[in-house]
């Protein structure tokens, strides 16, 4: 398979696990060339995403690395082989590599959690409530670059609406509940809308209201996107604007983990949730 000089966030990730697998056998590079058959070139080529891989020659390279994880070669093992050509490959030179990234991890995960202070995630937005924010942004956009961010976070929305949707469990601070982006008429809609999605199986959505006890906050809005190994899990830093950043680290992951668990344990259930929101409705 040809190499390429463009390679996606999961071609690096898949790359830079088995870097981990390598390091963690104590090998450098050229030495697990040489245990490997290939030239050195090649393992790095691998290492950083731009050379594919079949799986075949993954469990040849877990093998040789000792690794004995049957669950995590398997999830490797799923990643290997040409780049999947998703509905988010046409916005690639249109948008912020990041947010098309973003696309491709939501669209392979397992399950995703949220956590956002003043606003609606993306996945849960409205149209015109989308369009709204993108408008508001600063500095300002130009009307192409809004409707191309606003097709696309569209489009990531399918995710919730294909045939077997990963689960997804929002943690919404209520002040997100009270902003006015585009007026009394697109916030009441946004918020039946948000109550319409928590309604499905699939969905759970949870506020953390202003009496809170003990309220933890990272300061900055986050995915957690589970993989289907624990190894694999990602977890994306939010500016809204295209400026993602990924963290794939196992102590950074943990932290985040802690977080989301310690905001679910402060936060409404899914049904006082659904009241809450419901009750804010019929005062806007």
């Amino acid at each position: 398979m040809p190499p390429t000089n463009s390679p996606t966030l999961r071609q690096r990730r898949l790359g830079a696990e088995l870097r981990k697998l390598r390091e963690r056998a104590g090998l450098t590079a050229t030495g697990a060339a040489e245990l490997l058959g290939v030239n050195q070139s090649r393992v790095s080529m691998i290492e950083t995403g731009r050379t594919p891989i079949s799986a075949d020659r993954l469990r040849s390279m877990a093998h040789v690395y000792d690794c004995s994880d049957e669950a995590l070669i398997d999830a490797l093992a799923a990643m290997t082989g040409r780049r999947t050509r998703g509905w988010w490959e046409e916005y690639r030179e249109h948008l912020p590599a990041a947010l098309v990234d973003l696309a491709e991890l939501e669209h392979h995960a397992s399950a995703l959690r949220v956590a956002l202070m003043i606003h609606i995630p993306a996945l849960l937005q409205t149209t015109d409530h989308a369009r709204a924010i993108l408008q508001s942004a600063a500095p300002p956009m130009r009307q192409y670059e809004i409707e191309h961010r606003l097709t696309h976070r569209m489009k990531r929305q399918g995710v919730l609406h294909r045939t077997d949707p990963p689960p997804y469990t929002a943690i919404i601070h209520e002040s997100a509940l009270h902003m006015n982006f585009g007026g009394p008429a697109v916030a009441r809609g946004q918020l039946k809308h948000l109550l319409d999605m928590s309604e499905l199986p699939h969905v759970t959505v949870r506020v953390i209201t202003f009496g809170a006890d003990d309220f933890p906050t990272t300061g900055q809005p986050f995915d957690y996107v589970e993989g289907p190994v624990p190894q694999l899990d990602t977890v994306q830093l939010d500016s809204h604007h295209g400026a993602c950043e990924f963290i794939d680290a196992e102590a950074p992951l943990n932290k985040y983990r802690a977080v989301l668990n310690r905001m679910e344990s402060c936060a409404l259930g899914p049904a006082e949730t659904r009241d809450f929101i419901h009750h804010r409705i019929q005062n806007l």
